[in-house]
């Protein structure tokens, strides 16, 4: 028994571990094609600020394939919410802060919309957020009336295109960049202390300790190897602590309360969920409440990345979220997924996606590489969970 169990477990890590080394695989593999180009410091801080959208989406949607759903309509809301805000403060002369207020709060009224659908009225979730994907990109339309609105003031476009204050230091470097790396290693480190702990304490199998380590040492390194190209080139963007501060706040939540507990419980098993006192369709409803709200917050950030909104903004973001989740490692049935597996699927898209321009592929043939990854990431989930079975 003790070789079978040993062996589950290292299945279960390599899982994990594997798309880790992947992104690095591909990075390296880009870097040679393109004689390293895409590790100059420019680049990572373009690949950083071009794929904010992206982790963000991905943070969002791994809840919803946790709970072995989809979110197709978050293209559509990222372009609806980046409109309306460009609206509200070029139109309507409404202050940035209070306009991005107002966004985020309509983000987070569509998620309950459709929320509503589907934990109330019992509506499958890809009908609804298929529905609703045709609704707001017309309703963007509508709104923008065709039009691009822009330029945006420099506040605005601060969010999406600025950069915290530069402190330079020994050999040219920002400070506050590499305080910024420095600071998230030692908050990955002590959320994957905090997680083995929680495990242990309910019992739960957790990996040997050199895989912990090793784990570990990946993400730190990767970590700073891009912060300290962000120091070399003009400091930490702003959506990097954005998405710093998601990353660190969903990872408590999906770890630590017990509203992450019920969000797996429920992908895991809906039926026994509910037998245990869990109230799913509160769980489903706040899910793509949740959704709703960082789409809003996706709209703001590419908004301002932009300089302006676009009827066209948003196109194919869902499916590069949900890729990003599925590569990450969340189970296409539901009930497993991490939140840094979802931002590491996130940047091997976003490495895909810039390495392959730097080297000049057409979008068509990136689309071909992104299906087939996509395919080969969904294809060793079902042939590992028949082989555990």
């Amino acid at each position: 028994m003790e070789p079978i169990k040993q062996r589950s477990k290292i299945n279960l890590n390599l899982k994990q571990y594997g798309m880790m080394i992947a992104l690095i695989v591909i990075f390296l593999i880009f870097s040679t094609l393109s004689s390293g180009k895409n590790a100059s410091p420019m680049n990572i801080n373009n690949l950083i600020m071009q794929n904010s959208y992206v982790v963000i989406l991905a943070v969002g949607m791994l809840l919803c394939v946790i709970t072995g759903n989809v979110d197709l309509s978050v293209g559509s809301v990222v372009a609806f919410t980046g409109a309306l805000c460009a609206i509200l403060v070029l139109e309507y002369k409404i202050p940035i802060p209070a306009a991005f207020a107002i966004v985020l709060v309509v983000g987070l009224l569509i998620g309950m919309w459709q929320g509503f659908f589907i934990a109330k009225l019992g509506v499958p979730p890809f009908i609804v957020t298929l529905a609703n994907m045709l609704v707001f990109r017309g309703l963007t339309m509508v709104i923008l009336k065709g039009q691009t609105k822009g330029p945006l003031p420099k506040d605005y476009v601060f969010v999406g295109a600025g950069y915290l204050p530069v402190i330079r230091g020994w050999g040219g470097l920002d400070l506050l960049s590499v305080f910024i790396g420095l600071f998230g290693s030692v908050a990955i480190i002590f959320m994957e202390y905090l997680s083995v702990k929680n495990k242990k304490k309910y019992n739960f199998a957790t990996p040997p300790l050199w895989q912990i380590g090793a784990k570990l040492a990946i993400i730190v390194i990767v970590l700073n190897f891009f912060v300290l190209r962000l120091a070399q080139y003009n400091g930490a963007p702003v959506v990097l602590t954005i998405m710093l501060a998601l990353i660190l706040i969903y990872g408590f939540i999906t770890d630590r309360m017990v509203v992450g507990r019920q969000i797996y419980a429920v992908g895991g098993n809906k039926k026994a969920a509910g037998l245990s006192g869990i109230n799913t369709n509160n769980v489903m409803f706040w899910v793509y409440a949740n959704m709703g709200l960082l789409c809003a917050l996706a709209g703001i950030v590419l908004s301002a990345r932009n300089a302006s909104a676009t009827p066209k903004a948003g196109d194919g973001f869902e499916l590069d979220a949900i890729a990003s989740c599925y590569i990450g490692g969340a189970s296409a049935y539901g009930g497993t997924g991490t939140i840094m597996g979802a931002v590491v699927g996130a940047l091997i898209m976003g490495v895909l996606n810039n390495g392959m321009s730097l080297i000049g592929w057409t979008v068509d043939v990136q689309r071909v590489v992104k299906g087939l990854v996509l395919l080969g990431a969904v294809t060793i989930d079902l042939l590992s969970k028949k082989k555990r079975k």
